[in-house]
């Protein structure tokens, strides 16, 4: 198997590619920041920022204008670990901590958008407006079809001037246009709704440094999460109830995406829910009614479905 994934539910998405055994295609951060050492510093976020020019500083540094949004500057988990937009100094004071940083609090649509980069040219994106919820939840993410212009030539413009020779993938997350992380990977909880062609481009990239292109097809795709409130414990729906939601008009796939057996404060969750699992589907409303199928599989469990 090409893909490193250390998230045992997303291996239905690579079990069947193929690819010469001394590849290694990461999909954890954790692997990017040991096997592309060069490229490591894009995990710094104060450096991202200060790429675009954009208010920030660390935790030793205070802003001398509010609001701003703390986080940890290097964080390879993510799920929004101990982010929050902070209001005031005295807040700023409360919450910040040894080895966050605070950038300036941006406005405007939240969107993850995955691209094939050959030495230093972006050859591909995708992209995914994540509907923000509350608390470090997302609604759903809906991935889109059609391209984002304006965004796409800002993140080339920039992988031009900071990737130089870097081939892989990477993903960026921005707000209202602006970086606010990026990664040496892929977002694997939805690349299957990038189409059956897409695994063999992957390949291909790590392979021969090449992105096959003109084979993908580009079709509109949903991504629901279900949250619970934190406190479990939690436990697996049964394997024939997975299965008849994965069977499902318009389903493409189901993630339960907590460890069972491990404690729950050591998942890394947003502080507003614990994520049990992510249906994702070319139809958004089959993938609300399979979403509440999928909570009706945790029938003691606090649920939390946004209205």
């Amino acid at each position: 198997m090409p893909i490193c994934e250390r998230d045992p539910w997303r291996l239905q998405f690579f079990e069947n590619g193929a690819c010469p055994a001394d590849v290694f295609i990461p999909t954890d951060d954790g692997d990017c920041w040991d096997w592309f050492p060069q490229q490591r510093w894009t995990y710094n976020k104060l450096k991202i920022a200060q790429t675009q020019n954009m208010r920030s500083g660390l935790y030793q540094t205070p802003p001398k204008k509010f609001p701003v949004f703390s986080k940890p500057n290097i964080n390879l988990k993510g799920m929004g670990i101990e982010g929050r937009a902070i209001f005031s100094l005295s807040d700023f004071e409360k919450f910040s901590k040894p080895g966050h940083m605070w950038m300036e609090l941006l406005e405007g649509e939240h969107i993850s958008t995955d691209c094939a980069i050959v030495q230093g040219q972006v050859k591909w994106c995708r992209h995914a407006t994540g509907l923000v919820w509350q608390e470090g939840m997302f609604k759903h993410w809906v991935i889109h079809a059609k391209p984002i212009a304006q965004l796409e030539q800002f993140l080339s413009a920039w992988v031009v001037q900071h990737m130089e020779n870097y081939t892989g993938m990477m993903n960026f997350e921005t707000i209202g246009g602006r970086i606010i992380e990026t990664h040496l990977r892929f977002a694997d909880q939805w690349c299957d709704l990038y189409g059956p062609n897409w695994m063999k481009a992957l390949v291909g990239l790590y392979t021969k440094g090449m992105w096959a292109q003109d084979t993908l097809e580009n079709i509109e795709g949903f991504s629901l999460p279900l949250f619970a409130r934190h406190g479990g414990p939690f436990r697996y729906p049964p394997q024939n109830t997975q299965a008849k939601i994965r069977a499902l008009p318009y389903v493409t796939s189901l993630q339960i995406t907590f460890h069972e057996l491990q404690a729950e404060d050591l998942h890394p969750m947003p502080p507003g829910g614990f994520r049990l699992g992510v249906i994702n589907c070319t139809n958004l409303a089959a993938g609300i009614a399979a979403r509440k199928e999928l909570a009706r599989c945790f029938p003691n469990v606090d649920t939390m479905i946004h209205k």
